[in-house]
């Protein structure tokens, strides 16, 4: 009896649910429907394009949580560069070389800084996703992209302004302009046909060589696990070391033994595994397990050491919510060195990531998405170049760099998304985000360095279609790869793999430049002699009317 009566529960527990599961089907299916027939829905041919506004919306948090991470990355990135911050910020005694040191003035000067461009990150992320779902009416999302940031902050600008041979004001300043060329080149229909003129080789071994140097960048203890380091012998070494020199970073003692380093290393392990398991958020699962327990005080992992500096952090994180007004790095931009050629350097190479990078994402977003024609176009192309250009301009004016579409929108292309809407909900995610400022600005370094890492990784897979048995093609694409993250800079990469195309191809190109000068001498004496022809022809018809 007592048996029969577990049975009767069980039995009621099943209907419940069953009914519960009906019941919210049907509330489904009718605001689909609802929502399908509405404005909004024939605005973004929901019905066209076989979707609902339920789909849309999944699709929507699928891509949020995978591209989340660049709020926190990106911030931390251009924050190296030490953004407005100068030796006019430190705490006394000040001097040229505070900006190197541990200083608690410059340091609260660059926890500020972070706070702006974590809020700049979100808001030019927002501004350029929504207009991209409205104008193009693509479910792309659109952010601060990887790549042209690690140039400006360990390039053009130099770790905490040195090395670098522009200022922070300067460099936003090559990206608006950048921005600009940009968008005029997009409206002009060019963008594809520049692309095609880098040779393919390298604009392959672009990708894998900006994936290098990123890495490269996550490995390091300034902004990444801190598993390699300076050394005096050997350039670079292994350290993860307990005892750091805070000047050079040179390891002090306890090789392999810090404790950071392990605790990112695990969360290194969780991201792969979860991307090994194609589980959604990935990326960002492994920041936030390594971020939580980096925000326990009194260990030897917190982000929020017993010092003034980690006293105000702490303050600052116990907000959680809090709406950070830009204070900083917003309008800052300067023009008053474009006379030098180091601007006009930076400007080529960050346009030229621009055109092959940022083009070539958004066309195979739209190949996933089968949106690509038979023809190779795609709806709603045109205003989708549009829309990333003009959220560089945007993003350059906030305190970021280059805006592109982001390739975690196969995440929410997988999912279902196909129109405008998806894009219209991941700006909203960004937008409340906006109110969690607190948070975002205490992700430590070594929670950043394994998504920095497997960045890397990702885009290495481009090395697959290198010709590597044709040295015209391999040695090019090789020099292009391994002076990035060797030189620490983009543009020598660049520079050297497509100098080393042009010398490894000259003589074809001599050869067919003759041949081509042949070919036109061959058709131009051809001209002349039947010229000649008509005009004896000519000649001997007037003799003879002359004659009769």
């Amino acid at each position: 009896m007592g048996s029969g009566t577990r049975m009767e529960e069980g039995g009621g527990g099943d209907v419940f649910v069953s009914k519960f599961t009906s019941s919210f089907t049907k509330m489904e299916k009718a605001i689909n429907n609802s929502f399908s027939k509405c404005f909004l829905g024939k605005y973004f041919k929901l019905e066209a394009r076989k979707t609902c506004f339920t789909r849309e919306f999944r699709a929507a948090m699928a891509t949020f949580l995978t591209m989340a991470y660049i709020i926190t990355v990106n911030a931390t990135i251009i924050t190296a560069s030490g953004g407005t911050c100068s030796a006019a910020d430190c705490t006394p005694p000040k001097g040229a070389d505070c900006v190197v040191k541990a200083n608690a003035g410059y340091e609260a000067c660059l926890a500020k800084t972070k706070s702006d461009l974590v809020v700049a990150t979100v808001v030019s992320a927002m501004i350029s996703t929504v207009a991209m779902g409205l104008l193009a009416n693509l479910p792309f999302g659109l952010a601060p992209g990887m790549g042209p940031n690690a140039y400006l902050a360990f390039n053009l600008v130099g770790y905490h302004g040195n090395g670098g041979p522009l200022s922070y004001q300067t460099a936003l300043a090559v990206v608006c302009i950048e921005g600009v060329l940009f968008l005029l080149v997009s409206a002009l229909g060019l963008r594809g046909k520049l692309a095609k003129l880098i040779p393919h080789s390298v604009r392959l071994a672009c990708a894998a060589g900006i994936g290098l140097f990123i890495a490269f960048v996550g490995l390091q203890s300034s902004q990444g696990l801190g598993l390699i380091g300076p050394d005096p012998a050997n350039l670079v070494t292994i350290t993860a070391c307990k005892i750091v020199d805070p000047e050079s970073g040179a390891c002090l003692g306890g090789k392999m033994q810090s404790p950071k380093f392990w605790l990112g290393l695990v969360g290194l392990l969780i991201t792969s595994y979860g991307l090994m398991k194609n589980v959604k958020g990935s990326m960002i699962y492994g920041i936030l397990f390594v971020t939580f327990v980096s925000w326990f005080r009194d260990t030897g992992v917190t982000y929020f050491p017993d010092t003034p500096l980690g006293d105000a952090n702490y303050n600052y994180f116990k907000k959680v919510v809090g709406f950070h007004k830009i204070e900083s790095t917003a309008g800052v931009l300067s023009f008053s060195e474009f006379n030098r050629s180091e601007v006009w350097v930076a400007l080529a190479t960050l346009f030229y990531v621009d055109v092959l990078a940022i083009t070539g994402t958004v066309y195979t977003m739209a190949e996933i998405g089968e949106f690509v024609d038979e023809k190779g176009n795609f709806e709603g192309e045109y205003m989708a170049y549009i829309v990333d250009a003009a959220g560089t301009i945007v993003g350059s004016t906030l305190g970021v760099t280059t805006t592109a579409t982001f390739v975690e929108s196969s995440a929410g292309l997988r999912e279902g998304g196909r129109t405008g809407l998806t894009a219209v909900f991941i700006g909203m995610f960004f937008f409340i985000s906006l109110f969690f400022t607190p948070l975002f600005s205490s992700v430590p370094p070594w929670a950043i360095g394994p998504s920095l890492v497997l960045v890397g990784v990702m885009m290495m897979k481009v090395v697959k279609d290198i010709d590597w048995n044709n040295m015209k093609e391999a040695v090019p694409a090789f020099a292009t790869m391994l002076l990035m993250p060797l030189t620490f800079s983009i543009a020598n990469g660049i520079i050297g793999g497509i100098g080393l195309h042009i010398a490894l191809n000259f003589f074809d190109y001599a050869s067919s430049t003759i041949k081509w000068f042949r070919k036109m001498r061959t058709m131009v004496v051809k001209e002349q002699n039947q010229v000649s022809a008509t005009t004896t022809n000519t000649a001997g018809v007037d003799s003879t009317v002359e004659i009769i």
